[in-house]
This record gives structure tokens, C-alpha cells and sequence, in this order.
């Protein structure tokens, strides 16, 4: 991992490992996805765009330069992000601006041809945090270890964390979701998030209270918590809105698996660490008393003062709990009682006057990180030394002043915003640079709740129109009997992609019907998006000849209730018909593809056999048959065995270093020539000393006591 001392370089170490989980879980998709004979085949988007080399929005061009097809040119891109990513992981010299300028140009490129499977709230908020990453990482061409505006372009990072918590938040009440204002919400979102884990169900069976109580929390570690701690000039704050953010992200990942979007919230969690909290245990131990200095009375006033603020923030928070949600202790019952005590038309006055004070905190923060930069850069020693600390600082505090103005157009997009507000030549230079991704919007895309379940696609498959068999998918509900699956940092793109559309009720999206054609035709690499084994896919061995799609409603079972259900995990019930029974030759489907784009125009190439080519097909075929979860999961497992060899070597090497001689037997070293020099140096006056003192011993030699 290499010395990994503080926050920024937690942050670097974070954003490439989560680089690596993000290439290679799309690199183990794209046959299904976009291959020849994908759902979505990206040689279909190839000769839409016929624009100059240094005009296009995806490096998918440089493809027929290298002799590649446009899915081994995908399959190069992700490659290519996995081994820079691992080296920035393993090797802290590589945690530079230039590889994480190739990181970010690479998923940006994937991001541009990925159309919808791309298109998450992660991949944008990837993006933007890769962007931060340049700015964050040293440039090895300076040399230099630190630099003096790093808390400049590292504060960009805690205003994305703000913008992304505060948003989240504030989407799930101004979106006027009831589940939230009545706080049921935690609830009903245990079993309507993507993939909900086996503790999601135990969870879920906890007491009605406690998990309205669950809801009150997660509002308030979502809006109060980081309005008053993430810009705290108080060092106890920000560790206090740290710790509460990891909290809540732990409870994310145990209940809902482990999603890349929780990983970049924790890595940009640590831009409310400072240095100190990773150094105060590694240097060296003082001696009791030694570093007790007495304090003046304004340094113990200024304590005192600082502890009441203190008090005083932890103070307001427990009002707002208390108070803005009515909580009420029932002794007798051992129980707590919660309600909101406002309605959506506070909760959009209180927003309309908090978006612009948000806005103006985060103008002063950025302000005093600025100042403090530049004031360091004054101090350092030497003409030429100022003047390079000086012309670093301004090109750096330039380019964050620039991305801290953009985000400032998404920020206020949310619900609630106005948008208005901002400058109109702030909003044109956001519309101007919009395509590269460099700042994104949080919290538009809040879907409301559903108290009637869970909703799912689930599709059967025939041969007769009589006999139907359902197609269950790895990583989402299906059997009612099957454990929740564990999916990991892996992000199953397709069936992210069928729980929005079941909660968005939409049956004619492109990739949908692509997915119909291909399970018709029995493409394989489609049909391992949906089960790796063949065993439980019971159309492996003959495509179907006809395919629909209904739509349930889901709810975990509960053993009280559901006393004909003790061995199912889910209960469902059917609400309607999702998509129309089709076959190949259905004139419904063809017009469909035909709408969609996906008609066979382009026949498909005879594949290229450059050796760059054939390295790319060896590759995949090790890769081929395998779960994306096992494949990030040996990836992960391989990291962390190469650290814990280096830390035990590093630990046994520590312990064969030679003991220091004790006290008695200590070698005397020969005296240096600077002290020799500083001997025959001495003044006049130290050497009458010297003789004047060997005459008083003479002296003291010839007393009589002496003779005696």
C-alpha cells in the first residue's frame, strides 16, 4: 500500500482501488451487454459518429488504428483501467495526476458509449471524484512530496461529499415522498433497494418503532448533521460528522451490499480527517511531563470557548431530533414514538432559505483554505522557492475556484432549488463543459417509495404457449424461495437497469427489447448476465420460442404473519402484464428493434487477428463462464494477500535489525574531525583556565595532609 499517512493519500488510495472494481466489473458484462451479439452492440453506434479524431467524446475511435473491433476496443479500455488502477494501488509513485488523467479519460469514454447501463448515480459521481483526483494527486514532473495548495484542491472533495449527503437527504422530503413524512420509509426501502441482503430480513423484522426511529436517524445524519459539522472549524465536529457517515454507510453496505456508490462515500469521507488523526499514534512516545507547557489565559479561554461551541452543536442537533420528529418516551411499554412535526411547505421554505446560506458557507470555507495556502506559500524560504509555491498555488486555486462555481448549477437542480440564482455565465460555462462530466446533480433522480412492495420483472419462457418456466436472475429477487445473494462491489448492470424499469413501468427502452431478441435467439453471453449456471437457466440447452413479462409485487415474509411461509425468504403477488408474448418473427418485436436501432444494418465483420487481438480474445477466454462477484472478489482477495505478504515481511525484517549496545559496553567512537578542530580552536581564555586549575592541583598535591 506504501505510507499511506493521510487523508489525501487515503483518498488517492480509494479512488484507484474503487477504479479497478469499477473496470473490471464492466469488463466481465460487456459480451452480454454490448458485444456482437449483445443487447446493446456498440459497432451499432460506430458509424453514427463520423467527426474528426480530436472531436470525439470516446477513445472507442482509436480502435480501428489499433486493428481492434469496437468491443475489444472496450475490452482494452477496461484492461487498461484495471493495471493502472492496481499499480496506483500498489505502488505509491503511480498515485499521480497523469494516471489518474488516464483513469478518468478511460471510464469517461466507457461512460459516453454506455448508454443506459452507464447512466447510474455512481458512474457520475465516479467521474466527478476521478476529476478531483488529478487535482489531488502530486505531478511527478515537480518532485515535490508536498505542496502547499493541496488543502485547496483536497477541500473540493469534502464540498462533493456535502453536496452528495445534503442532496440525498433533502431529495427524500422534497420530493414529497409520504413514506419519509410518515417514517415508514426505512422499512419499505429494505426490501425495495436493488439488492438486499440476508440481514436486510432480520433487520426488517425489527419492531415498528424502532424502525421509524432508524428513518429519524437517517434524515439527520443526511441534513442536519452535515450543516453543522462538515465545515465546523472545530477539529471534534468534523471527526464527530465522520464517524456518524461511516456509521450509516456500514449499516448501507451490511443491509444492501457493498455498491461502488457506498465505497466513494467513505473515500470522500475522509476529507473531514486531518493529518493528526492518522499520525497521533505513530511518533514517538513523550516521557510523562514533557510536553506539559503552561497555558496562557487566552489559549485556556479560546479552549473553553471552542468547547461550549462544541457542546453547544451537539446540543442543537438533539433538539432537532427531538423536536422536528416529536420523539417520545413510552416508559411503561419501552418504547419510542416519532412523527414529523413539519409538512412540505416548511420543508421548502426552510430549503429556499438554506440553499443560498449552503452556497456562501462553502464561499467563506474555500476562502480561508485559500488564504492559508497562499500565506504558506509567502512564508516558505527563498526568492525562487516563493515564486514556485506561489505560481502553483494560483493555477490550482484557479482550477478549484472554476469546478467549486460549476457544481454550484447541479447543486441547486435539485427539488426544492432554483436555479436561477446562479450567474448566467456560471450556468453557460456549465452547459459548455457539460459532456466531460467534470460536476454532477445528486438527489434528482429520488424515486418515491412504494408501500405495496417490491416491484419485479420476472420473465418465463415456452416452447408450446402452454407450459411456461421462469428465467430468475443471479442478483436480484426471483425464487421466493432463494436466499438474498451477496453481490459485492460487483454492479450487475442489467439488473439495475430491471429494477428501475419496474419501478418506472417502462417496456420499450432499447435495451429491454434487445434483451427479449437475444434470450429468443439464445445468445449465451446474454443468458450469463442472467445465470452463470447452466443448471439453473432451464433454457440452456434450447432457446425459448416464446418470451413475456409480468410484474409482482414483493415483501419479505414475516414468520408471525405469514405462517404458510416459514421457508420462503419473499412473498409476491402478481399485479400485471409487463410485456406482451412475443416470438421471433412477432411483427410487435420487430418494430421495436427497428425503433430502437437495432436492426441488423451493420453485419458483423470478420474479427481481426493482430496480436493485440489474440492477447484480447486469451484474456476473455479465462475470464468466460465466470460471475462478475468472483471475479472482483478474487481480484480483492489477491490485493489483500499481497499486503498482508508485504506487511509480514516488512514486520520479520523490522525484528532482525541489529539491538543497540548497552551502556557499559558501548565502543568508543572515534572522535571526528570537527571536533578536533573545535578543540585547537579554543579561545585563549579556556586555556589560562585550564593552566590555572593545574596549578591549583599542583598545589593541593604539596599540602602537607597530602605528604602524610
Amino acid at each position: 500500500m506504501g505510507e499511506v499517512k493521510t487523508p489525501r493519500q487515503w483518498f488517492l488510495w480509494s479512488i484507484a482501488l474503487i477504479y479497478v472494481c469499477a473496470f473490471a466489473s464492466i469488463y466481465v458484462q460487456i459480451p452480454g451487454l454490448y458485444g456482437d451479439e449483445g443487447i446493446l452492440p456498440v459497432r451499432l453506434q460506430v458509424p453514427k459518429v463520423q467527426r474528426p479524431l480530436l472531436e470525439q467524446e470516446s477513445l472507442l475511435c482509436l480502435g480501428p488504428y489499433l486493428g481492434l473491433e469496437p468491443q475489444q476496443t472496450l475490452e482494452l479500455m477496461c484492461l487498461l483501467g484495471v493495471a493502472l488502477g492496481l499499480g496506483a494501488v500498489l505502488l505509491e509513485p503511480l498515485r499521480d495526476s497523469l494516471i489518474y488523467l488516464c483513469l478518468q479519460a478511460l471510464y469517461l469514454s466507457l461512460y459516453n458509449v454506455g448508454g443506459d447501463f452507464l447512466h447510474s448515480e455512481w458512474d457520475v459521481l465516479l467521474l466527478e471524484a476521478g476529476v478531483l483526483a488529478v487535482l489531488v494527486a502530486p505531478l511527478g514532473l515537480l518532485h515535490s512530496s508536498y505542496r502547499y495548495h493541496d488543502p485547496v484542491s483536497f477541500w473540493l472533495t469534502r464540498w462533493l461529499f456535502f453536496r452528495l449527503t445534503f442532496c440525498t437527504g433533502v431529495s427524500k422530503l422534497a420530493s414529497g415522498d409520504p413514506a419519509w413524512y410518515d417514517l415508514s420509509a426505512l422499512s419499505h426501502h429494505l426490501e425495495n433497494q436493488m439488492s438486499p441482503t440476508l440481514l436486510a430480513w432480520y433487520v426488517h423484522q425489527l419492531p415498528d418503532w424502532l424502525l421509524r426511529l432508524g428513518a429519524v436517524v437517517v434524515l439527520q445524519s443526511e441534513i442536519i448533521v452535515p450543516l453543522v459539522t462538515f465545515f465546523a472549524p472545530i477539529r471534534r465536529l468534523r471527526l464527530f460528522g465522520f464517524y456518524v457517515q461511516l456509521f450509516l454507510q456500514l449499516c448501507y453496505i451490511l443491509t444492501g451490499n457493498c455498491s461502488l456508490l457506498n465505497l466513494l462515500r467513505i473515500t470522500l469521507s475522509f476529507s473531514l480527517l486531518d493529518d493528526d488523526h492518522f499520525n497521533s499514534n505513530s511518533g514517538p512516545k513523550k516521557k510523562k511531563g514533557q510536553d506539559k507547557k503552561p497555558r496562557s489565559y487566552g489559549q485556556a479561554l479560546v479552549s473553553y470557548l471552542t468547547l461550549l461551541v462544541e457542546l453547544a452543536v451537539y446540543l442543537f442537533i438533539l433538539y432537532s431530533f427531538i423536536t422536528l420528529f416529536k420523539i417520545q418516551i413510552n416508559w411503561e411499554e419501552k418504547t419510542l414514538s416519532s412523527k414529523t412535526s413539519f409538512n412540505q411547505n416548511g420543508f421548502n421554505a426552510f430549503l429556499e432559505v438554506f440553499q443560498e446560506l449552503t452556497i456562501w458557507i462553502g464561499v467563506l470555507s474555500f476562502t480561508w483554505e485559500a488564504v492559508s495556502a497562499m500565506l504558506n506559500c509567502v512564508c516558505t524560504r527563498g526568492i525562487a522557492s516563493k515564486l514556485w509555491s506561489l505560481l502553483q498555488w494560483a493555477v490550482i486555486t484557479a482550477a478549484a475556484a472554476a469546478v467549486f462555481a460549476l457544481s454550484v448549477v447541479p447543486y441547486t437542480s435539485m427539488a426544492g432549488m432554483s436555479v436561477s440564482k446562479v450567474l448566467p455565465a456560471v450556468r453557460d460555462a456549465y452547459s459548455a463543459v457539460e459532456r466531460y462530466q467534470l460536476v454532477g446533480a445528486y438527489g434528482i433522480q429520488h424515486r418515491l417509495i412504494s408501500a405495496e412492495g417490491r416491484p419485479e420483472i420476472i420473465l418465463e419462457g415456452s416452447y408450446d404457449g402452454l407450459t411456461w418456466t421462469e428465467m430468475n436472475p443471479m442478483y436480484k429477487p426471483g425464487n421466493v424461495n432463494a436466499v438474498p445473494p451477496i453481490v459485492g462491489p460487483h454492479q450487475p448492470r442489467l439488473e439495475w437497469l430491471m429494477w428501475q424499469a419496474a419501478q418506472g413501468g417502462d417496456d420499450t427502452s432499447p435495451w429491454f427489447t434487445g434483451l427479449i431478441q437475444r434470450l429468443l435467439q439464445g445468445k449465451p453471453e446474454v443468458v450469463r448476465l442472467l445465470q452463470v449456471d447452466e443448471a439453473q437457466y432451464p433454457f440452456s440447452q434450447r432457446p425459448p420460442a416464446l418470451i413475456k413479462a409480468k410484474l409482482y409485487n414483493y415483501h419479505f415474509t414475516d414468520p408471525a404473519k405469514d405462517k404458510t411461509h416459514l421457508q420462503n425468504w419473499w412473498r409476491r403477488q402478481y399485479k400485471k402484464e409487463f410485456f406482451p408474448i412475443v416470438n421471433l418473427d412477432d411483427p410487435t418485436l420487430n418494430k421495436l428493434l427497428e425503433e430502437s436501432g437495432l436492426k441488423e444494418k451493420f453485419p458483423v465483420q470478420p474479427g481481426s487477428d493482430t496480436p493485440l487481438s489474440q492477447v484480447l480474445s486469451l484474456i476473455r477466454g479465462h475470464v468466460k463462464g465466470l460471475s462478475g462477484s468472483l471475479v472482483l472478489s478474487t481480484l480483492l482477495a489477491t490485493l489483500a494477500g499481497i499486503f498482508l505478504i508485504k506487511a509480514i515481511l516488512s514486520w520479520a525484517l523490522g525484528n532482525r535489525k541489529p539491538r543497540p549496545a548497552s551502556a557499559d559496553h558501548k565502543p568508543k567512537k572515534p572522535k571526528e574531525p570537527s571536533e578536533m578542530a573545535e578543540k585547537s580552536q579554543a579561545p585563549a581564555t579556556s586555556n589560562r583556565g585550564s593552566k590555572k586549575d593545574s596549578n591549583e592541583k599542583k598545589d593541593t598535591d604539596r599540602s602537607p595532609r597530602k605528604r602524610k
